[in-house]
């Protein structure tokens, strides 16, 4: 079998070399998936629209996640840097097409940011008013959150790493003894209305469907570390398909046993707002619902981390590349971390919480939105990726005629994903995030047209 020669990359863009481990690689695209979140607050909006059907959404997410973690997986193990997806992009793609990822990436890392944090605010103000008898400011938990996230990402990115994945293992685990212990106590045989998916249309799986690929996304973000990782060309990739892998079978099961666990209960999994004390007071131990849900708090924090790490990375690269103001491209020279992108992608992802928030919505309908948002960033970036794979591998000399099934079935798959997001169009806030995206990377794509005559009239 013909291989080509590992390529290290040959630039540190200021950032610190080699200093994760393999686990710490792999903890980034673990927390910014934040795994503990899913089962609490996203499966609930996926049973909303699938039914007894959430668990075969699941397996259909993971069936795609899993195409395009071995898309990227396959590049990752050329190449390495701090530009995650987009700097397989600019390798391969024309040079618009590439921006249009740049572009979608930012965002959803972003949104993701975002969006994480208004679940952060719900989380903290269902617990505090448990311990106090009263909520506090949402807008005062958002900046709060934002703030903290910023600070340790701005300081050092091989303590975020270490945090993040020690909050995550702890918080996983409590989940797996609860979904044992509900699985124990309904016995050892099937849920039938789940296994024979009573009441299931075509269309709520298909939404439902789209709503459960938001479990995944970041999955990838350990590609943003490419220039801080330890044996990138072998770490990174690893991490990718890893965590694709075990978050889709972890999310599978979780969504089977939740279902489950509501129709034991007697109540609708899809409009439950604090479904882990539910289903705890039916597995007979309501301490684990107070445990999860201060594991899903502490799990939004740390995906707040993730995503405000990947997003300044991004960032980094697209000053370098000119697609952002050079200043951005700047570390800090004692912390090498890419401080003012930190900064600037921290602030971003806290104003749309906090306006929303002092504007009285939700903690979980601003998940819910910016989640949804975040999505189409990802989505673009992940089909365009795919497609363009068979030609970086004719580049680097190891393309095969089935080395095209895989990527095409991954850009199909998430082709699809994006159709049932825009037909047929959401109601309420969900019908003008289309519109909100596309107006977003019309602007940015603005912006790479301008930069580019700027140039060739300074040439």
């Amino acid at each position: 079998m013909q291989t080509a020669p590992a390529q290290s990359p040959t630039t540190d863009y200021g950032l610190r070399r080699g200093i994760l481990s393999p686990m710490e690689t792999l903890a980034q695209s673990v927390s910014t998936m934040a795994p503990t979140t899913s089962p609490a607050a996203t499966i609930p909006l996926v049973c909303a629209l699938a039914g007894n059907g959430t668990w075969l959404a699941y397996v259909l997410a993971t069936v795609a996640v899993v195409l395009v973690a071995l898309c990227i997986g396959r590049y990752a193990r050329i190449s390495a840097s701090p530009g995650s997806l987009y700097t397989y992009a600019s390798l391969t793609l024309p040079p618009w097409l590439a921006a249009t990822v740049a572009w979608s990436l930012l965002l959803a890392y972003v949104a993701t940011g975002s969006s994480v944090i208004g679940g952060f605010y719900h989380y903290a103000n269902l617990l505090l008013r448990d311990a106090t008898g009263r909520g506090y400011s949402a807008v005062l938990l958002a900046l709060l959150v934002a703030g903290v996230s910023m600070w340790i990402a701005y300081r050092d990115v091989k303590i975020s790493a270490r945090l993040m994945l020690w909050i995550e293992a702890a918080s996983v685990t409590v989940i797996v003894i609860l979904v044992t212990l509900l699985l124990v106590r309904h016995g050892w045989h099937w849920d039938q209305d789940e296994l024979h998916l009573r009441g299931m249309t075509g269309s709520g799986l298909r939404l439902g469907l789209v709503l459960a690929l938001f479990s995944f996304v970041g999955f990838e973000s350990s590609t943003a570390l490419g220039s801080e990782a330890r044996d990138p060309l072998r770490a990174i990739p690893r991490a990718v398909i890893t965590s694709a892998i075990l978050s889709g079978a972890f999310f599978t099961i979780c969504a089977y046993a939740e279902v489950l666990g509501f129709h034991a209960a007697g109540q609708d999994l899809g409009t439950s707002q604090a479904p882990m004390r539910v289903l705890a007071q039916v597995a007979g131990s309501r301490v684990l619902g107070l445990l999860i849900d201060i594991g899903a708090l502490v799990s939004l924090f740390a995906c707040t981390l993730g995503c405000i790490t990947a997003a300044a990375r991004v960032l980094l690269l697209m000053a370098h590349n000119g697609l952002a103001h050079g200043s951005l491209s700047a570390t800090h020279a004692l912390n090498q971390t890419p401080s003012r992108a930190v900064m600037l992608t921290g602030i971003a992802a806290v104003l749309p919480a906090a306006v929303l928030a002092a504007r009285g919505a939700s903690g979980l309908d601003v998940y819910g939105w910016l989640g949804s948002l975040a999505t189409y960033g990802f989505i673009v970036a992940y089909a365009l990726v795919c497609v363009a794979l068979p030609r970086y591998l004719r580049t680097h000399g190891v393309y095969r005629p089935a080395a095209q099934i895989i990527p095409w079935l991954a850009g199909i798959a998430m082709l699809l994903a994006l159709v049932g997001n825009f037909y047929p169009v959401p109601e309420g806030p969900y019908g003008k995030l289309p519109y909100i995206y596309l107006a977003y990377l019309t602007a940015g794509l603005a912006w790479f047209w301008f930069r580019g005559r700027q140039k060739a009239q300074e040439s």
